[in-house]
């Protein structure tokens, strides 16, 4: 069982700046120095001031005190350059990291597990949601570090000079914070609120997108239209909703900060007058409120962002924080054969168990082909195979090895896996085709898309193999679309090659030449068919009959017509729609 303790923003921002740290911590020490010059001169005013009172008539002292505020005001500018290049340049790099982690996370994940989160909220946290941290991120830790250590020491300061007037510069902080805490009542909850109706917003705007041809086809342009104006109404009531509770105390909040003179003022006047305060020490103490107020106002200013950064990563550790498929990180022992063996394994979706206790042997080199109603089970016992999901109960073993003792790289060698809706990249035809091996080479892959039979295909688009496909291959039919799959997965040379409905949506012809490709690509190979058409798996060294999460039946195909009632049916419904068809063609 794993047990997690909740970390805080604070340490996963430290744990993915990484290597960029001590950039984090450079840009802090600039952004201290740089609220320190920006007090420093409140002293010298002090002493201009004291002088003054002192009835100093030399020139050059002045003059000496307005340099050096000059110089103290460079110096800021200076320091705070420096601070802000060294965070922007760190947390640039860090978002790279929360990017490159999230995608690597990914990979890790159940199936499953990533088909929950919609592509649309997904995409949002990729994108836009870490996008718009860069800027809180790159300010946030310098100058609310900064902002909030220094003027902890100039109180410290106050109270040394006169713990009296250090109290009277905190007289209206109380309120001022009171107000901001009621503004923070149901803070969390409020900015949560408005980042959830945000998601919404977004996916209805993508299932919008991804769904206007059934939109026009079907005349749901309208109600699609309602939904997603909905969502945007929703959207920005939210915000306005928020803004209106909250902008009565910000703005109490913001005028009673800055008051300190409501109560600085007429105490060290009274206490000035006992003669038990200097003016020296009240001048000071005035100026240094000012300084002290105005660094407690930038802190309180950063709260809308500390809300919104702490929301924000959440979204990603969520991610992060995903069980992962149980994988080591080298592979323990190695396959002995090409054998695959499950025993009792059971599986479910939601705690929804959709698989009971399947046990199978697949032999090395045979043709075996999974049958059954929809919603039997055989895709899901496709993809455990695969290994895009872990079982929840019992094993399954490759080669005598429990494929949980291998890594996913060893064992994704083994396995080439084509569904049938195989997703192609918005590049070109021939690094589609490389992605079943990264280091072949031209040559290779378009002797395995001839192999394949769409090298002739290929060279008859505008740009033959470097012809971009689009985005989810959008350019091409989906019997090009498969064909160039079936090619990838020649080009793998994997000694398992699992085909889970491949030719479910294809029509006659296309799917006469992906039959004739995947005879070309199993030759010699494990082949683990999932099968719509049942005329395509008569010749299978082996069918297994799925039915309800269950193995019902196995044998070839004459054996099951004769022992398998269920199997019998659905090849008479075959048979029958396979005769309509063709009787149609004919006409």
């Amino acid at each position: 069982m794993n047990t997690k303790m909740k970390r805080s923003t604070a340490t996963w921002i430290w744990d993915f700046a990484g290597e960029y740290r001590s950039r984090y911590v450079l840009s802090v020490l600039s952004a201290v120095c740089g609220v320190i010059c920006g007090i420093l001169p409140y002293f010298v005013m002090a002493n201009m001031i004291g002088d003054l009172l002192g009835g100093c008539r030399d020139t050059n002292i002045y003059l000496q005190h307005c340099l050096v505020m000059a110089l103290l005001w460079v110096g800021r500018c200076g320091f705070h350059s420096i601070s802000t290049t060294l965070s922007h340049k760190a947390t640039f790099a860090v978002l790279g990291n929360i990017r490159k982690r999230v995608c690597e996370k990914l990979t890790r994940v159940p199936l499953g597990t990533v088909l929950d989160m919609p592509s649309g909220t997904l995409k949002n946290v990729l994108v836009e949601r870490i996008d718009s941290i860069e800027t809180t991120m790159a300010h946030i830790i310098p100058e609310f570090t900064s902002n909030l250590l220094v003027p902890i020491a100039l109180l410290v300061y106050l109270f040394v000079l006169d713990w009296r007037m250090a109290l009277a510069v905190l007289a209206t902080v109380p309120i001022g914070f009171g107000c901001y805490a009621l503004m923070t009542r149901g803070y969390a909850e409020s900015y949560q609120n408005t980042v959830d109706k945000t998601k919404v917003l977004n996916d209805t705007a993508v299932e919008y997108i991804n769904g206007i041809e059934v939109i026009k086809a079907f005349g749901k342009a309208q109600s699609s239209y309602e939904k997603f104006v909905v969502a945007a109404k929703e959207g920005a009531s939210c915000y306005v909703e928020w803004m209106r509770r909250c902008n009565i105390y910000f703005c109490i909040a913001m005028s009673v900060f800055p008051a300190t003179m409501v109560a600085v003022l007429p105490i060290g006047g009274v206490l000035f007058r006992a003669g038990t305060l200097d003016a020296n020490t009240f001048i000071q103490v005035i100026l240094f409120s000012v300084g002290l107020i105005a660094s407690l106002i930038t802190v309180m200013s950063y709260g809308d962002d500390l809300a919104k950064l702490g929301t924000i990563i959440g979204e990603v550790t969520d991610i992060l924080e995903q069980e992962e498929q149980e994988r080591p990180q080298t592979s323990t022992s190695v396959p002995k054969d090409n054998d695959i063996v499950l025993k009792d394994v059971t599986f479910g979706y939601h705690e929804k168990e959709v698989l009971h206790g399947i046990s199978l042997k697949i032999k090395e080199g045979t043709v075996n082909a999974f049958v059954g109603p929809s919603g039997s089970g055989k895709s899901t016992i496709a993809k455990l195979i695969a290994g895009l999901w872990d079982v929840d109960g019992g094993s399954i073993s490759f080669g005598g090895v429990d494929i949980r003792q291998m890594t996913q790289q060893d064992y994704n060698r083994y396995i080439a896996y084509v569904s049938q809706d195989n997703y192609l990249f918005d590049t070109t035809v021939m690094e589609n085709i490389r992605m079943g091996n990264q280091s072949a080479t031209d040559e290779e892959v378009i002797e395995a898309a001839q192999n394949s039979g769409c090298h002739d295909f290929i060279m008859s688009l505008d740009h033959g193999y470097q012809t971009i496909v689009g985005g989810a291959g959008g350019h091409l039919s989906g019997g090009e679309r498969q064909r160039i799959a079936i090619a990838r997965a020649m080009l793998k040379n994997a000694p398992i090659v699992i085909l889970d409905e491949a030719t479910a949506f294809t029509d006659p012809e296309n799917e006469a030449l992906i039959q004739s490709s995947v005879a070309k690509l199993t030759k010699g190979k494990t082949l683990l068919v999932i099968a719509h058409r049942l005329s395509t798996i008569t010749n299978s060294d082996r069918i297994f009959v799925v039915e309800d999460g269950n193995i019902r039946s196995s044998g070839t195909h004459q054996e099951l017509l004769e022992k398998d009632s269920l199997y019998a049916q659905m090849w008479r419904s075959h048979i029958a729609v396979r005769d309509t068809e063709e009787g149609g063609a004919a006409q």
